[in-house]
């Protein structure tokens, strides 16, 4: 089956009652959790932001704390995993200073983490790729969190 445009879906949604509005979305739902995950943010968490940075915040910081500190290989797999569950809410944010406030968090969980990330250079890398990632972020961003971030940013290089 070949998917159609998103125009044509666009068409087609525009032509169809609330309630086969509704049942479509909870069709969606019930076939992917990330549907579910999206359709909760839009419908409950999306009008008080401050609130739900602060939720995946909580859930970041449960992360670090499961995090396997056996190996150097198993605490940066943790890393990818916490960082794609922040890249995650962030798409269904779909605002920049949400993203930015996140990876500026993780980045500062990731600085306090022990053992130290300075110790590998793998570790390193990968800190230093997601702090220029998010300088590029912050120049897409009103001027005064530029600035703000910005002095966050300086913080956590030094």
């Amino acid at each position: 089956m070949k998917a159609v445009t998103v125009k044509e879906l666009k068409e087609e949604l525009t032509n169809a009652t609330p309630k086969d509005l509704r049942d479509l979305c909870l069709r969606l739902a019930r076939f992917k959790k990330e549907n579910k995950e999206l359709l909760t943010y839009l419908l409950f968490e999306s009008n008080d932001e401050p609130l739900f940075v602060d939720g995946v915040k909580k859930e970041i910081d449960e992360q670090f704390k499961g995090i396997n500190k056996k190996s150097q290989y198993l605490i940066k797999k943790g890393f990818r995993k916490i960082l794609r569950t922040i890249r995650k809410y962030a798409r269904y944010s779909q605002k920049k200073e949400t993203e930015v406030e996140l990876l500026v968090y993780f980045c500062t969980k990731l600085n306090r983490f022990t053992p130290s990330i300075q110790k590998n250079t793998g570790l390193q890398n990968f800190y230093s790729r997601l702090l220029e990632t998010i300088r590029k972020k912050v120049t897409l961003l009103h001027e005064d969190l530029q600035f703000d971030y910005g002095t966050e940013l300086n913080s956590l290089t030094n």
